[in-house]
């Protein structure tokens, strides 16, 4: 699953380059209590922009950042809370913030589970491989600042139609930036070129977002922790966390479900995806506009018998939301006619196109539950309106001036009429079929066995077991070959 075996020669290497670059790993431990960073870390990050390429950075791989573009240190989980005027719905819906990691994006901590633990075994030698990143979207521009960082030499991959801002920012730090056919929902044209790529670069190491058991570790111990505290945070007598719901991208921030519903047994965890690509609830067709998930494919990392309920959501709804949401017209609507408080409206922009899509698949899932005011249901925003300005622009040329007509519309259709349709809870035999859409992707395209695909659904303390219970290993090699720089005795 997460192979820690240590490769002494490749080991030696990454130490070397450590050392010539001041770069110093963090533990997951440290990721999810910052508290445990050095004190000379900490006081070192408030001379440091939080997306300065500097291997600082990689310090603030947390939910737990101060909300502060330069200088921050740490404190409580990032997060808001949406009132009942806002959504519609009676239960509140906690959101944890993304904007606040390096990148803007949580994927940056995606991409270090995935990548630390090949650097600090020596199983990945820096000296002379390429850290391969294909994604729809953020995990690649994770995996390129975490290569950066780390003193790797990184490939991109992304669908040639995602927005300008990605591709722009990547030319920047990534050393080679590819643009495969098609949107978000074209993953197997980027398998295609992995697969090309793995027959013809020696050099290269593909760190495959989908399969990689590391994205599933950090989610887990990290943005499953950092919601659990957030929950414990902001709840009032009575409160309980009934659900949490996340759109599948790679599947990695499930995984935080699957450590939410051992804290919390009773909470129900759904899984979101385009209804224009329903790939869970239709076995895979089509394409959308939501991005940073991607579709026709259940990721490997995604442990489907822990999931209950899928939800499937109209990329129309996201895409009108980003620019009432952006408005100054839409804000002042949500203000003066629906009485939401200014403080909400104001963070508005820390809504990026699939953190609104997990807002709505949070909707569908009270409503769907009929969850009252005792009820929370959390998901995340994986990144910002940052992302999104080109796309907001489009929408503006498209659709001319925004006037409070259409944000009225937008609000009560693509907020308040959510239904609970395109939706299933998921019985043990439902969750079987979707497990097994795995086999056509993973057995018969990306080398798995049948044997691999049936340990994951028949033995779940020997492969997901294992994985949860891998981050004190990983922290002792991290903090092995932290000694072995000597880097940390020097501050």
């Amino acid at each position: 699953m997460i192979d820690l075996k240590i490769n002494e020669q490749g080991l030696a290497h990454n130490i070397e380059v450590a050392k010539n670059n001041n770069i110093i790993i963090p533990t997951i431990a440290q990721m999810k209590n910052p508290e445990l960073i050095p004190e000379a870390i900490q006081e070192k990050l408030t001379n440091v922009g939080l997306w300065d390429i500097n291997p600082l950075n990689l310090f603030r791989i947390t939910w737990k950042n101060e909300r502060k573009e330069f200088g921050g240190r740490f404190g409580k989980p990032n997060y808001i809370v949406l009132p009942s005027e806002l959504t519609g719905v009676k239960a509140k819906i906690l959101l944890m913030v993304g904007k606040y990691f390096p990148t803007g994006c949580h994927k940056v901590g995606a991409s270090f589970g995935c990548l630390a633990p090949r650097l600090i075994t020596g199983q990945f030698d820096a000296t002379c491989q390429k850290a391969v990143w294909p994604s729809t979207g953020n995990y690649c521009r994770g995996g390129a600042f975490n290569s950066k960082l780390l003193g790797v030499e990184s490939v991109a991959i992304l669908p040639a139609e995602m927005s300008n801002e990605r591709f722009e920012w990547l030319r920047n730090i990534a050393g080679e930036v590819i643009a495969t056919p098609g949107c978000e929902s074209n993953v197997k044209e980027i398998y295609d070129k992995c697969a090309e790529i793995r027959a013809t670069r020696e050099d290269c190491v593909i760190f495959n977002q989908f399969e990689e058991m590391g994205n599933y570790m950090w989610h887990y111990n990290v943005t499953g922790n950092a919601i659990a505290e957030a929950f414990e945070d902001m709840k009032e007598d009575g409160m309980k966390l009934a659900g949490a719901v996340f759109t599948s991208g790679s599947a990695g921030t499930m995984a935080s479900g699957d450590r939410l519903k051992e804290l919390y047994p009773n909470l129900k965890l759904g899984v979101g995806e385009a209804l224009q690509c329903p790939t869970l609830l239709e076995n895979g067709f089509g394409g959308h506009r939501i991005e940073g998930i991607g579709d026709k494919h259940v990721p490997w990392i995604h442990n489907v018998k822990n999931t209950d309920l899928v939800v499937a959501i109209d990329d129309e709804d996201s895409q009108r939301l980003i620019r009432f949401f952006n408005e100054p017209v839409g804000r002042e609507y949500l203000k003066n006619e629906i009485g939401v408080d200014p403080a909400v409206v104001d963070v508005l922009d820390y809504f990026g196109i699939s953190g609104i899509a997990n807002m709505l698949c949070a909707i569908k899932l009270a409503k769907y539950y009929e969850l009252t005011e005792n009820d929370v249901v959390a998901t995340v925003m994986t990144d910002s309106a940052v992302m999104y300005q080109s796309r907001i622009e489009e929408l503006r040329e498209q659709d001319g001036e925004y006037t409070n007509k259409m944000a009225a519309v937008d609000y009560n259709k693509h907020i308040l009429g959510q239904r609970t349709d395109n939706m299933q809870e998921l019985t043990y035999v439902d969750r079987r079929r979707v497990h097994n859409l795995k086999y056509y992707t993973w057995v018969e395209q990306q080398g798995k066995t049948y044997e691999e695909i049936n340990s994951i659904w028949y033995d779940e303390e020997g492969t997901w077991g294992s994985v949860r219970k891998i981050a004190p290993q990983v922290d002792e090699l991290i903090n092995e070959f932290n000694e072995r720089t000597g880097l940390l005795k020097n501050l």
